[in-house]
């Protein structure tokens, strides 16, 4: 009767006292410049008749639209989210007797001249039942300053393991594996202040722009490596 044969038995991990191997994580941690101020805007209207609710919020949203693309390049992206136009009912009396209603358009637009935000920013909140939300600050999916963390992050880790290896009279022999653990991105904004202008000033007179300091942004990145070394002098 035949023998049935052995199941394969993975590697070990571990290496072997001729090729010790030595795992190790490298962590990179960066503090840069935003490259994109975000800001929302919500304008509102409110009419007795749905008409008069509606031309409103259409001639409001109309000024914003104008306003921000006013701005040409300074103003990277801008879109239009919700929109939305509902009644409202009285409290008192019976049946559905509408007494007024209400009208509301929210915006973003992502800007990449700061020196340009504080004075938009201000423009909009000058406007009639305009509300203004923001800066969030952030930067590109693709900026430098992530493949910058990533790349510290890999000399971390060889860094440390050559330590390692030093230590017991060895040094790096190959680079066995090397793991991205998915880490290189900004880290939540810390302490973001949102300011929220709402209603316009009633003066004729301008207002003075808002002075914005950017927030710096934190970028982290992780890997996980493993090296063999050559034999420790022990």
């Amino acid at each position: 009767m035949a023998t049935p044969s052995e199941d394969p038995q993975p590697a070990a991990p571990y290496g072997t006292p001729d090729a010790p191997r030595i795992a190790v994580r490298g962590e990179a941690h960066l503090e840069v410049d935003p490259e994109i101020a975000r800001i929302g805007v919500t304008v509102t209207s409110r009419g007795k008749d749905r008409r008069t609710a509606l031309d409103d919020l259409t001639r409001r949203n109309t000024a914003v639209l104008d306003l921000v693309k006013s701005y040409g390049d300074a103003v990277e992206r801008l879109e239009t989210g919700a929109f939305s136009l509902s009644p409202e009912l009285k409290d008192k009396g019976r049946g559905e007797r509408v007494h007024a209603y209400h009208g509301s358009v929210h915006l973003t637009a992502d800007l990449t001249d700061f020196t340009a935000l504080g004075e938009l920013t201000t423009r909009l909140a000058d406007l009639d039942l305009t509300r203004v939300d923001g800066p969030w600050w952030a930067l590109r999916p693709g900026s430098p300053a992530h493949r910058q963390a990533r790349q510290q992050a890999v000399r971390e880790a060889v860094q440390r393991a050559r330590e390692y290896a030093e230590a017991l009279g060895a040094g790096l022999a190959a680079l066995v594996e090397l793991a991205d653990t998915g880490s290189d991105s900004p880290a939540p904004p810390r302490g973001v202040r949102t300011r929220s202008l709402a209603y316009g000033a009633a003066e004729d007179a301008p207002a003075a722009p808002l002075d914005l300091e950017p927030q710096r942004q934190h970028v982290t990145a992780q890997v996980d490596a493993r090296f063999t070394m050559t034999p420790p002098r022990l």
